[in-house]
């Protein structure tokens, strides 16, 4: 039977640290990058138009919205929202998110296979995250109760649930480095960053790419702690 107090919570102890870390080092660079205006002035919201319409995507609208670092571009209706702080300033944060936005722009474009695979699993992960912790701890109940083959059925329900969950995440890792390394090569060609500017777009764009690494560590140490409390249940 699983208690709440099982050491096997423990797992999860590097992958919250590591997290925490992460998120610590984007406020860090994005804090300090925010601060530093690029040379050529030029806005994120004119960056991700200059980047678009270079890619052939004019028809694709750039929508602002509230707030900091709330950044998106949704291909499922072809827009780009940009946040306030971003779309309004000419700092080197701001013009490095921005073409980061617009990497996925060019990675629908041109059918990123990941980006692909990605949108595809959005459905599935949306009702499987939300299910999966549930029907594991009803499975573990019923298994602790003696009904044994209805809590085996539920609670490996649930373990291929958060698989998708995991594969979400694995997937989402190679799109986020891969639209910052389109970005950045767009920056570049365009003149919106100096050589000398690259080194803090880079900074303000891998500490952000940590983000997304920590949570692929969290699902897969919340992974291993699912199969451990499964082995000895």
């Amino acid at each position: 039977m699983f208690y709440a107090m099982d050491p096997t919570w423990i797992i999860l102890v590097p992958a919250i640290l590591f997290t925490a870390w992460a998120q610590g080092k984007v406020r860090k660079a994005y804090g300090q990058y925010a601060r530093v205006p690029s040379r050529s002035g030029i806005t994120g919201m004119q960056t991700a138009r200059m980047i678009l319409d270079r890619n052939g995507m004019q028809h694709v609208p750039i929508e602002i919205i509230p707030g900091n670092m709330t950044d998106n571009y949704d291909p499922t209706k072809d827009v780009m929202h940009l946040s306030e702080g971003t779309a309004n300033s000419s700092s080197v944060a701001a013009v490095s998110i921005a073409a980061h936005e617009s990497g996925h722009a060019i990675q629908d474009i041109r059918n990123y296979n990941f980006l692909k695979l990605r949108i595809a699993l959005v459905p599935a992960v949306n009702l499987t995250a939300g299910v999966s912790w549930p029907l594991m701890m009803a499975g573990l109940i019923l298994i602790g109760s003696g009904n044994a083959p209805t809590g085996n059925l539920l609670f490996n329900i649930a373990v291929i649930m958060f698989l998708v969950v995991v594969l979400f995440h694995t997937v989402t890792l190679p799109v986020e480095l891969d639209a910052s390394k389109r970005g950045l090569v767009q920056l570049s060609e365009l003149g919106i960053i100096q050589d000398d500017e690259e080194a803090g777009a880079r900074k303000v764009l891998s500490a952000a790419a940590m983000t997304y690494v920590a949570a692929l560590a969290t699902s897969i140490m919340n992974l291993i702690m699912i199969f451990s409390i499964r082995g000895r249940s």
